[in-house]
């Protein structure tokens, strides 16, 4: 991999440099195994997304678009896996696509620097701490978050055995490998594959805000573990947004006091990323408390 740029540790006082700026920025620094025609996937296909926690929790309000074609088509992929009521409410609220989002400039995927996907190790559920011959941990509140897969041509089944490559920033707002203090570790990163129900579940901590972008956890989707390991074509690119509600809450423990400054800086309506339809779809939902550690999910229709 070659690149002109060289990356820089991230100013929390100051948003990230060349942060998120979009697809066209995400394009420009893609290396030659992930062209455009790769990047875009499948006939371009895109992220949809949505809450997938029980109703009653905290987080997005919105509500998916149901039709009966899809509720009916749908009705054998509830059957072919288990139909736990997070999957059934996944597949009735399917069909909402929202745009696919910039991967921004700390992917660590190796179309802009260091490749964790290649990296023996990076196949887990718990990504708190580094692996290989890195052992740094991310310290914070504790978060476990869940995307439920589904694919929207096929009636919405759940994509089993698809992949999910996931990464944030730790409390301080800054990213491993990348940062000039952190570039020997690879914490907040790893890859799942999708169960039968088409869902990966992450143990991880809660992401700091920091200067110039809402809250948020970064993810890729392949269509398989060896599309994934091989960093190869991407499905869908996207970001998951994290409800204020808990973001306040976390901010008020000792650890995230810079995010509590940043927040005041930044809306969904005036983030870069979420700002076009103020993350509307792309909203988890979430229990729990700082205390007791958060849960959050999402539906990903691809």
């Amino acid at each position: 991999m070659t690149t002109s740029r060289t990356p820089r540790q991230p100013d929390l006082d100051q948003p990230h440099p060349d942060h998120d700026r979009g697809l066209e920025f995400d394009l420009n620094t893609l290396v030659s195994r992930r062209s455009l025609g790769l990047f875009l996937g499948a006939g371009g296909a895109v992220a949809a997304l949505a809450a997938c926690t029980p109703a009653g929790t905290t987080g997005s309000t919105a509500t998916a678009t149901t039709t009966a074609t899809a509720a009916t088509s749908s009705a054998s992929a509830t059957d072919a896996a288990t139909a736990t009521p997070t999957l059934t409410r996944a597949i009735a609220e399917c069909g909402v696509e929202t745009p696919q989002e910039t991967a921004g400039p700390y992917p660590g995927d190796g179309s802009n620097g260091p490749n964790v996907l290649e990296a023996s190790g990076v196949v887990r559920k718990d990504i708190t701490s580094s692996f290989g011959t890195a052992s740094g941990k991310a310290e914070g509140v504790p978060l476990t978050f869940t995307l439920t897969l589904l694919d929207n041509a096929n009636g919405c089944t759940p994509m089993a055995g698809a992949a999910v490559y996931a990464w944030h920033c730790d409390r301080d707002g800054k990213y491993s490998m990348y940062d000039s203090s952190l570039k020997n570790e690879n914490y907040l990163r790893g890859v799942q594959e999708a169960d039968a129900n088409g869902q990966v579940t992450f143990t991880s901590i809660f992401p700091a805000a920091y200067s110039g972008r809402w809250p948020h956890i970064h993810f890729e989707v392949f269509e398989s573990m060896n599309n994934a390991t091989a960093a190869g074509q991407v499905l869908a690119v996207s970001q998951i947004a994290l409800p204020q509600a808990a973001c306040d809450d976390v901010y008020a423990t000792p650890g995230y006091e810079r995010s509590v400054t940043n927040m005041t800086r930044t809306t969904l309506k005036s983030d870069n990323v979420f700002g076009n339809d103020g993350g509307i779809y792309q909203l988890a939902t979430m229990t729990g408390s700082a205390a007791a550690g958060y849960t959050a999910g999402l539906n990903v229709t691809i």
